[in-house]
Protein backbone atom coordinates (compact mmCIF):
# COMPACT_ATOMS: atom_id res chain seq x y z
CA UNK A 1 0.00 0.00 0.00
CA UNK A 2 1.15 3.22 -0.98
CA UNK A 3 0.99 6.25 0.96
CA UNK A 4 1.40 9.83 -0.90
CA UNK A 5 2.90 12.45 1.18
CA UNK A 6 1.09 15.63 1.22
CA UNK A 7 3.23 18.64 0.32
CA UNK A 8 3.32 22.64 1.25
CA UNK A 9 4.86 24.15 -1.68
CA UNK A 10 4.51 27.86 -2.03
CA UNK A 11 5.84 29.59 -5.21
CA UNK A 12 4.55 30.82 -8.50
CA UNK A 13 2.79 28.75 -10.71
CA UNK A 14 4.18 29.04 -14.20
CA UNK A 15 0.48 28.09 -15.40
CA UNK A 16 -0.65 31.39 -13.30
CA UNK A 17 1.62 33.42 -15.04
CA UNK A 18 1.19 32.15 -18.49
CA UNK A 19 -2.61 32.72 -18.24
CA UNK A 20 -1.88 36.26 -17.20
CA UNK A 21 0.44 36.81 -19.52
CA UNK A 22 -1.59 35.63 -22.47
CA UNK A 23 -4.42 37.70 -21.19
CA UNK A 24 -1.95 41.24 -20.96
CA UNK A 25 -0.69 40.51 -24.11
CA UNK A 26 -4.59 39.96 -25.66
CA UNK A 27 -5.09 42.75 -24.55
CA UNK A 28 -2.21 44.85 -25.84
CA UNK A 29 -2.58 43.37 -28.86
CA UNK A 30 -6.37 44.38 -29.18
CA UNK A 31 -5.68 47.74 -27.97
CA UNK A 32 -2.52 47.94 -30.86
CA UNK A 33 -5.10 46.64 -33.28
CA UNK A 34 -7.74 49.25 -32.06
CA UNK A 35 -5.20 52.10 -32.41
CA UNK A 36 -3.75 51.17 -36.09
CA UNK A 37 -7.61 51.28 -37.36
CA UNK A 38 -7.91 55.05 -35.24
CA UNK A 39 -4.60 56.07 -37.17
CA UNK A 40 -6.06 54.31 -40.58
CA UNK A 41 -9.58 56.10 -39.77
CA UNK A 42 -7.78 59.66 -38.72
CA UNK A 43 -5.57 59.15 -42.03
CA UNK A 44 -8.51 58.68 -44.19
CA UNK A 45 -9.80 61.49 -42.32
CA UNK A 46 -7.02 63.78 -43.35
CA UNK A 47 -6.90 62.75 -47.11
CA UNK A 48 -10.52 63.56 -47.44
CA UNK A 49 -10.70 67.28 -45.79
CA UNK A 50 -7.92 68.01 -48.23
CA UNK A 51 -9.51 66.06 -51.70
CA UNK A 52 -12.87 68.47 -50.43
CA UNK A 53 -10.18 71.48 -50.27
CA UNK A 54 -8.70 69.77 -54.09
CA UNK A 55 -12.32 69.82 -55.24
CA UNK A 56 -13.92 72.76 -54.46
CA UNK A 57 -10.99 74.77 -56.04
CA UNK A 58 -11.26 72.61 -59.00
CA UNK A 59 -14.64 73.51 -59.23
CA UNK A 60 -14.31 77.18 -58.48
CA UNK A 61 -11.77 77.20 -61.45
CA UNK A 62 -14.46 76.18 -63.53
CA UNK A 63 -16.74 78.61 -62.43
CA UNK A 64 -13.96 81.62 -63.38
CA UNK A 65 -13.57 79.61 -66.67
CA UNK A 66 -16.97 78.90 -67.50
CA UNK A 67 -17.58 82.95 -66.55
CA UNK A 68 -14.71 84.40 -68.59
CA UNK A 69 -16.00 81.76 -71.72
CA UNK A 70 -19.23 83.33 -71.74
CA UNK A 71 -18.00 86.87 -71.53
CA UNK A 72 -15.51 86.06 -73.93
CA UNK A 73 -18.21 84.83 -76.62
CA UNK A 74 -20.49 87.75 -75.79
CA UNK A 75 -17.63 90.24 -76.72
CA UNK A 76 -16.91 88.53 -79.53
CA UNK A 77 -20.63 88.82 -80.68
CA UNK A 78 -20.96 92.46 -79.91
CA UNK A 79 -18.03 93.14 -81.37
CA UNK A 80 -18.12 90.91 -84.84
CA UNK A 81 -22.12 90.19 -84.79
CA UNK A 82 -21.61 86.99 -85.65
CA UNK A 83 -24.12 84.05 -85.00
CA UNK A 84 -21.61 81.47 -83.74
CA UNK A 85 -20.78 83.24 -80.83
CA UNK A 86 -24.22 83.55 -79.94
CA UNK A 87 -24.34 79.55 -80.86
CA UNK A 88 -21.49 78.74 -78.64
CA UNK A 89 -22.29 81.19 -76.03
CA UNK A 90 -25.71 79.65 -75.82
CA UNK A 91 -24.32 75.97 -75.61
CA UNK A 92 -21.98 77.06 -72.54
CA UNK A 93 -25.08 78.29 -71.35
CA UNK A 94 -27.79 75.44 -72.09
CA UNK A 95 -25.20 72.43 -72.57
CA UNK A 96 -22.04 72.59 -71.14
CA UNK A 97 -22.65 74.49 -68.05
CA UNK A 98 -19.45 74.66 -66.45
CA UNK A 99 -20.17 77.39 -63.78
CA UNK A 100 -23.75 75.33 -62.69
CA UNK A 101 -22.54 71.76 -62.46
CA UNK A 102 -19.25 73.09 -60.46
CA UNK A 103 -21.50 75.49 -58.78
CA UNK A 104 -24.30 71.91 -58.08
CA UNK A 105 -20.46 70.26 -57.36
CA UNK A 106 -19.94 72.60 -54.58
CA UNK A 107 -23.08 72.37 -53.31
CA UNK A 108 -22.56 68.90 -52.34
CA UNK A 109 -19.76 69.86 -49.71
CA UNK A 110 -20.67 70.67 -46.17
CA UNK A 111 -19.41 74.08 -45.17
CA UNK A 112 -19.91 76.67 -42.77
CA UNK A 113 -23.02 79.34 -43.18
CA UNK A 114 -20.82 81.97 -44.47
CA UNK A 115 -18.78 79.73 -47.32
CA UNK A 116 -22.71 78.95 -48.24
CA UNK A 117 -23.44 82.14 -48.33
CA UNK A 118 -20.47 83.34 -50.67
CA UNK A 119 -21.29 80.49 -52.81
CA UNK A 120 -24.79 81.42 -53.44
CA UNK A 121 -23.95 85.30 -53.93
CA UNK A 122 -21.37 84.30 -56.75
CA UNK A 123 -24.34 81.97 -58.54
CA UNK A 124 -26.68 84.91 -58.20
CA UNK A 125 -24.53 87.72 -59.42
CA UNK A 126 -23.76 85.35 -62.13
CA UNK A 127 -27.08 84.67 -63.37
CA UNK A 128 -27.89 88.50 -63.20
CA UNK A 129 -24.66 88.95 -65.63
CA UNK A 130 -26.33 86.01 -68.66
CA UNK A 131 -29.17 88.06 -68.23
CA UNK A 132 -27.21 91.17 -69.04
CA UNK A 133 -24.94 89.68 -71.60
CA UNK A 134 -28.19 88.07 -73.56
CA UNK A 135 -29.80 91.64 -73.59
CA UNK A 136 -26.50 93.03 -75.02
CA UNK A 137 -26.69 90.14 -77.56
CA UNK A 138 -30.27 91.25 -78.52
CA UNK A 139 -29.36 95.04 -78.84
CA UNK A 140 -26.23 94.30 -81.27
CA UNK A 141 -28.64 91.68 -83.48
CA UNK A 142 -31.49 94.51 -83.65
CA UNK A 143 -28.75 97.00 -84.62
CA UNK A 144 -27.11 95.01 -87.14
CA UNK A 145 -30.81 94.05 -88.14
CA UNK A 146 -30.40 90.51 -87.30
CA UNK A 147 -33.26 88.62 -89.27
CA UNK A 148 -35.33 87.32 -86.45
CA UNK A 149 -35.52 84.22 -87.27
CA UNK A 150 -31.95 83.41 -87.49
CA UNK A 151 -31.63 84.15 -83.74
CA UNK A 152 -31.77 81.92 -80.84
CA UNK A 153 -34.75 81.73 -79.13
CA UNK A 154 -33.38 83.03 -75.85
CA UNK A 155 -32.14 86.00 -77.65
CA UNK A 156 -35.41 86.28 -80.02
CA UNK A 157 -37.74 86.17 -76.84
CA UNK A 158 -35.95 88.88 -75.34
CA UNK A 159 -38.02 92.21 -75.11
CA UNK A 160 -35.98 95.59 -75.47
CA UNK A 161 -37.64 98.49 -73.34
CA UNK A 162 -39.76 100.82 -74.63
CA UNK A 163 -36.37 103.59 -74.12
CA UNK A 164 -33.76 101.00 -76.17
CA UNK A 165 -36.10 100.65 -78.83
CA UNK A 166 -36.52 104.21 -79.73
CA UNK A 167 -32.59 103.75 -80.44
CA UNK A 168 -31.05 104.05 -83.35
CA UNK A 169 -28.91 101.31 -85.03
CA UNK A 170 -25.94 103.00 -84.42
CA UNK A 171 -27.25 103.83 -80.13
CA UNK A 172 -28.17 100.38 -80.07
CA UNK A 173 -24.54 98.35 -81.32
CA UNK A 174 -22.74 101.06 -79.04
CA UNK A 175 -25.48 100.57 -75.89
CA UNK A 176 -24.92 96.53 -76.64
CA UNK A 177 -21.17 96.32 -76.79
CA UNK A 178 -20.94 99.26 -73.89
CA UNK A 179 -22.79 96.94 -71.62
CA UNK A 180 -20.39 93.92 -71.73
CA UNK A 181 -17.63 95.62 -71.76
CA UNK A 182 -18.07 98.87 -69.43
CA UNK A 183 -16.43 99.35 -65.84
CA UNK A 184 -19.98 98.21 -64.24
CA UNK A 185 -19.82 95.08 -66.52
CA UNK A 186 -16.30 94.75 -64.90
CA UNK A 187 -17.60 95.32 -61.33
CA UNK A 188 -19.94 92.64 -61.69
CA UNK A 189 -17.42 89.98 -63.15
CA UNK A 190 -15.15 91.45 -60.10
CA UNK A 191 -17.73 90.76 -57.82
CA UNK A 192 -18.93 87.16 -58.78
CA UNK A 193 -15.04 86.38 -58.63
CA UNK A 194 -14.60 88.12 -55.21
CA UNK A 195 -17.45 86.13 -53.91
CA UNK A 196 -15.53 82.96 -55.12
CA UNK A 197 -12.48 84.19 -53.55
CA UNK A 198 -13.91 84.59 -50.14
CA UNK A 199 -15.60 81.43 -50.51
CA UNK A 200 -12.08 79.72 -51.01
CA UNK A 201 -11.11 81.42 -48.88
CA UNK A 202 -13.32 80.27 -46.04
CA UNK A 203 -12.97 77.00 -47.24
CA UNK A 204 -9.06 77.30 -46.67
CA UNK A 205 -9.56 77.91 -43.29
CA UNK A 206 -12.15 75.20 -42.70
CA UNK A 207 -10.09 72.71 -44.15
CA UNK A 208 -7.21 73.78 -42.54
CA UNK A 209 -8.86 73.24 -39.42
CA UNK A 210 -10.00 70.09 -40.30
CA UNK A 211 -6.46 69.06 -41.59
CA UNK A 212 -5.17 70.32 -38.12
CA UNK A 213 -7.81 68.02 -35.80
CA UNK A 214 -7.12 65.17 -37.85
CA UNK A 215 -3.38 65.57 -37.47
CA UNK A 216 -3.76 65.84 -33.97
CA UNK A 217 -5.76 63.72 -33.37
CA UNK A 218 -3.69 61.41 -36.13
CA UNK A 219 -0.63 62.13 -33.68
CA UNK A 220 -2.29 61.20 -30.45
CA UNK A 221 -3.19 57.79 -32.21
CA UNK A 222 0.48 57.36 -33.26
CA UNK A 223 1.79 58.15 -29.79
CA UNK A 224 -0.85 55.91 -27.83
CA UNK A 225 0.18 53.20 -30.32
CA UNK A 226 3.66 53.75 -29.76
CA UNK A 227 2.54 53.48 -26.21
CA UNK A 228 0.96 50.07 -26.46
CA UNK A 229 3.96 48.53 -28.01
CA UNK A 230 6.30 49.64 -25.70
CA UNK A 231 4.03 47.93 -22.77
CA UNK A 232 4.29 45.00 -25.29
CA UNK A 233 8.13 44.97 -25.51
CA UNK A 234 8.53 45.38 -21.85
CA UNK A 235 5.89 42.67 -21.20
CA UNK A 236 7.99 39.94 -23.50
CA UNK A 237 11.10 41.56 -21.60
CA UNK A 238 9.40 40.44 -18.56
CA UNK A 239 8.28 37.22 -20.11
CA UNK A 240 11.99 36.46 -20.90
CA UNK A 241 13.39 37.90 -17.55
CA UNK A 242 10.69 35.10 -15.45
CA UNK A 243 11.83 32.21 -17.74
CA UNK A 244 15.60 33.23 -16.76
CA UNK A 245 14.60 33.26 -13.35
CA UNK A 246 11.74 30.65 -12.74
CA UNK A 247 13.18 28.24 -15.11
CA UNK A 248 16.54 28.13 -16.81
CA UNK A 249 18.29 28.68 -13.51
CA UNK A 250 16.21 26.07 -11.34
CA UNK A 251 17.02 23.65 -14.56
CA UNK A 252 20.85 24.36 -14.36
CA UNK A 253 20.65 23.95 -10.23
CA UNK A 254 18.89 20.46 -11.03
CA UNK A 255 20.60 19.42 -13.51
CA UNK A 256 24.17 20.51 -11.35
CA UNK A 257 22.45 18.61 -8.01
CA UNK A 258 21.84 15.41 -10.54
CA UNK A 259 25.08 15.07 -11.62
CA UNK A 260 26.96 15.88 -7.96
CA UNK A 261 24.29 13.51 -6.41
CA UNK A 262 22.76 15.69 -3.56
CA UNK A 263 19.53 16.84 -2.89
CA UNK A 264 17.71 19.96 -4.83
CA UNK A 265 17.10 23.26 -3.26
CA UNK A 266 13.12 24.13 -3.80
CA UNK A 267 13.97 27.53 -6.29
CA UNK A 268 11.76 28.86 -9.14
CA UNK A 269 8.32 28.45 -9.56
CA UNK A 270 5.63 26.76 -7.80
CA UNK A 271 6.38 23.54 -10.14
CA UNK A 272 10.19 23.45 -9.94
CA UNK A 273 9.66 23.43 -6.01
CA UNK A 274 7.33 20.99 -6.02
CA UNK A 275 9.49 19.10 -8.42
CA UNK A 276 12.47 19.40 -5.87
CA UNK A 277 11.08 18.15 -3.23
CA UNK A 278 9.31 14.87 -4.97
CA UNK A 279 13.25 14.28 -6.35
CA UNK A 280 14.87 14.95 -2.46
CA UNK A 281 11.85 12.51 -1.32
CA UNK A 282 12.77 9.78 -3.92
CA UNK A 283 16.44 10.62 -2.85
CA UNK A 284 16.14 10.09 0.42
CA UNK A 285 13.71 7.04 -0.65
CA UNK A 286 16.42 5.65 -2.87
CA UNK A 287 19.15 6.57 -0.02
CA UNK A 288 17.41 4.53 2.67
CA UNK A 289 16.62 1.86 0.38
CA UNK A 290 20.20 1.03 -0.69
CA UNK A 291 21.15 1.48 2.99
CA UNK A 292 18.94 -1.55 3.70
CA UNK A 293 20.10 -3.68 1.00
CA UNK A 294 23.50 -3.14 2.03
CA UNK A 295 22.77 -4.30 5.63
CA UNK A 296 21.04 -7.69 3.65
CA UNK A 297 24.63 -7.65 2.28
CA UNK A 298 25.34 -8.76 6.05
CA UNK A 299 24.33 -12.18 5.48
CA UNK A 300 24.26 -15.37 7.73
CA UNK A 301 27.55 -17.28 6.40
CA UNK A 302 25.27 -20.92 6.86
CA UNK A 303 22.09 -20.11 5.04
CA UNK A 304 22.83 -16.85 3.22
CA UNK A 305 19.94 -15.00 4.30
CA UNK A 306 20.45 -12.20 6.66
CA UNK A 307 22.19 -12.38 10.18
CA UNK A 308 20.67 -10.99 13.70
CA UNK A 309 22.79 -7.65 13.28
CA UNK A 310 21.40 -6.95 10.35
CA UNK A 311 17.91 -7.61 11.06
CA UNK A 312 18.15 -5.15 14.33
CA UNK A 313 19.75 -2.47 12.32
CA UNK A 314 16.68 -3.05 10.01
CA UNK A 315 14.46 -2.98 13.15
CA UNK A 316 15.91 0.42 13.86
CA UNK A 317 15.45 1.61 10.83
CA UNK A 318 11.95 0.84 10.25
CA UNK A 319 10.86 2.55 13.63
CA UNK A 320 10.85 5.97 11.89
CA UNK A 321 8.67 4.20 9.02
CA UNK A 322 5.26 5.23 7.62
CA UNK A 323 4.72 1.69 5.80
CA UNK A 324 2.13 -1.03 7.83
CA UNK A 325 4.19 -4.25 7.96
CA UNK A 326 3.93 -7.72 9.97
CA UNK A 327 6.48 -9.04 11.76
CA UNK A 328 6.92 -13.46 11.22
CA UNK A 329 9.32 -14.77 14.44
CA UNK A 330 9.85 -18.67 13.53
CA UNK A 331 11.07 -21.29 15.46
CA UNK A 332 11.97 -24.91 14.34
CA UNK A 333 10.40 -27.61 16.48
CA UNK A 334 13.02 -29.80 18.53
CA UNK A 335 15.70 -29.03 16.72
CA UNK A 336 17.78 -30.26 19.33
CA UNK A 337 16.99 -33.88 18.60
CA UNK A 338 17.50 -33.58 14.77
CA UNK A 339 21.26 -32.34 15.66
CA UNK A 340 21.34 -35.42 18.10
CA UNK A 341 19.65 -37.88 15.50
CA UNK A 342 21.28 -37.11 12.82
CA UNK A 343 24.07 -34.84 12.99
CA UNK A 344 25.34 -31.18 13.45
CA UNK A 345 26.06 -31.44 9.48
CA UNK A 346 21.89 -32.70 8.84
CA UNK A 347 20.93 -29.92 11.19
CA UNK A 348 22.64 -27.06 8.95
CA UNK A 349 21.18 -28.58 5.84
CA UNK A 350 18.22 -28.58 7.60
CA UNK A 351 18.83 -25.21 8.47
CA UNK A 352 19.28 -24.11 4.98
CA UNK A 353 16.68 -25.81 3.52
CA UNK A 354 14.15 -23.78 6.17
CA UNK A 355 15.81 -20.65 4.94
CA UNK A 356 15.54 -22.05 1.18
CA UNK A 357 12.06 -22.35 1.59
CA UNK A 358 11.36 -19.12 3.31
CA UNK A 359 13.30 -17.30 0.45
CA UNK A 360 11.02 -18.90 -2.27
CA UNK A 361 7.78 -18.30 -0.25
CA UNK A 362 8.05 -14.47 0.45
CA UNK A 363 8.46 -11.73 -1.61
CA UNK A 364 11.70 -10.12 -2.58
CA UNK A 365 10.38 -6.94 -1.14
CA UNK A 366 10.01 -9.20 2.21
CA UNK A 367 13.13 -9.64 5.00
CA UNK A 368 14.20 -12.53 5.84
CA UNK A 369 16.80 -13.33 8.96
CA UNK A 370 18.31 -15.91 10.70
CA UNK A 371 18.18 -14.57 13.99
CA UNK A 372 19.41 -17.19 16.06
CA UNK A 373 20.23 -20.91 16.08
CA UNK A 374 17.12 -22.31 15.05
CA UNK A 375 14.83 -19.29 14.87
CA UNK A 376 14.31 -17.08 11.60
CA UNK A 377 11.89 -13.92 11.26
CA UNK A 378 10.62 -12.15 8.81
CA UNK A 379 9.08 -8.90 7.66
CA UNK A 380 6.89 -8.62 5.37
CA UNK A 381 5.87 -5.07 3.95
CA UNK A 382 2.89 -3.24 2.98
CA UNK A 383 0.78 -5.51 4.28
CA UNK A 384 -2.32 -4.95 6.97
CA UNK A 385 -4.25 -7.69 9.01
CA UNK A 386 -7.30 -7.50 6.12
CA UNK A 387 -4.30 -9.88 4.59
CA UNK A 388 -3.89 -12.59 7.29
CA UNK A 389 -5.01 -14.91 4.56
CA UNK A 390 -1.86 -14.63 2.64
CA UNK A 391 -0.15 -15.19 4.97
CA UNK A 392 -1.77 -17.98 6.12
CA UNK A 393 -1.48 -19.78 2.86
CA UNK A 394 2.12 -19.06 2.91
CA UNK A 395 2.62 -20.92 6.20
CA UNK A 396 0.65 -23.56 5.03
CA UNK A 397 3.05 -23.80 1.75
CA UNK A 398 5.91 -23.76 4.08
CA UNK A 399 4.81 -26.75 6.36
CA UNK A 400 4.12 -28.31 3.17
CA UNK A 401 7.52 -28.36 1.77
CA UNK A 402 9.31 -28.89 5.38
CA UNK A 403 7.02 -31.97 5.45
CA UNK A 404 8.95 -33.51 2.24
CA UNK A 405 11.01 -36.10 3.13
CA UNK A 406 12.33 -37.62 -0.03
CA UNK A 407 15.56 -35.68 -0.29
CA UNK A 408 16.36 -37.52 2.46
CA UNK A 409 16.14 -34.42 5.65
CA UNK A 410 13.68 -35.55 7.84
CA UNK A 411 10.14 -34.05 8.53
CA UNK A 412 10.37 -30.64 9.93
CA UNK A 413 8.33 -28.13 11.29
CA UNK A 414 8.05 -24.67 12.41
CA UNK A 415 6.55 -22.69 14.84
CA UNK A 416 5.08 -18.89 14.03
CA UNK A 417 4.01 -16.07 15.52
CA UNK A 418 2.74 -12.99 13.87
CA UNK A 419 2.13 -9.45 14.97
CA UNK A 420 1.17 -6.41 12.66
CA UNK A 421 2.10 -2.84 12.32
CA UNK A 422 0.53 -0.28 10.91
CA UNK A 423 3.53 2.47 10.65
CA UNK A 424 6.91 1.00 10.95
CA UNK A 425 8.10 -1.66 13.25
CA UNK A 426 9.26 -1.02 17.14
CA UNK A 427 10.07 -2.68 19.85
CA UNK A 428 6.42 -3.21 20.94
CA UNK A 429 6.23 -5.39 17.54
CA UNK A 430 8.64 -7.46 17.99
CA UNK A 431 7.54 -8.63 21.44
CA UNK A 432 3.74 -9.00 20.23
CA UNK A 433 5.41 -11.62 17.50
CA UNK A 434 7.51 -13.14 20.54
CA UNK A 435 4.36 -13.72 22.45
CA UNK A 436 2.30 -15.14 19.82
CA UNK A 437 5.56 -17.27 19.01
CA UNK A 438 5.69 -18.57 22.59
CA UNK A 439 2.15 -19.32 22.67
CA UNK A 440 2.10 -21.55 19.57
CA UNK A 441 5.78 -23.55 21.30
CA UNK A 442 3.82 -23.91 24.45
CA UNK A 443 0.62 -25.23 23.64
CA UNK A 444 0.44 -26.61 20.50
CA UNK A 445 3.90 -26.29 18.45
CA UNK A 446 3.84 -26.64 14.52
CA UNK A 447 1.73 -23.81 14.03
CA UNK A 448 0.98 -20.37 13.87
CA UNK A 449 -0.71 -17.45 15.71
CA UNK A 450 -1.82 -14.22 15.77
CA UNK A 451 -1.10 -11.99 18.28
CA UNK A 452 -4.60 -10.20 18.11
CA UNK A 453 -5.79 -13.78 18.37
CA UNK A 454 -4.61 -14.17 21.21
Amino acid sequence: MEIEKQKTVKGIRIRTINGVMILMACVLYILVIYATIQVSLRYDELIAATNDYIACEKNAALVREGSDYLTEEARLYAVTSDLQYIDAYLKEVNETRRRERALDELGKFSFSQKASEYLEAALFNSNKLISRELYAMKLVSSAKGAAEKNLPGEVKDIQLTAEDSELSAEEMLSKGQDMVFNDAYQEAKAGIMEDIGLFLDDIVAETGQRQAVSVESLQSMITQQRGYISILFVLNLLVFIMIIALVMRPLRHFISCIKEGRLMEAVGSYEFRYLALTYNDIFEANATSQELLRYKAEHDTLTGISNRDSFDRLREIMKSGTTPVALLLMDVDEYRKINDGYGRDTGDLVLKKVAKILQDQFRTSDYIARIGGDEFAVIMTDITPELKDAIINKLVSIGTELGKTRDGFPKVTISTGIAFSPAGMDDSTYQKAERALCYVKEYSRSGYKFYDEL
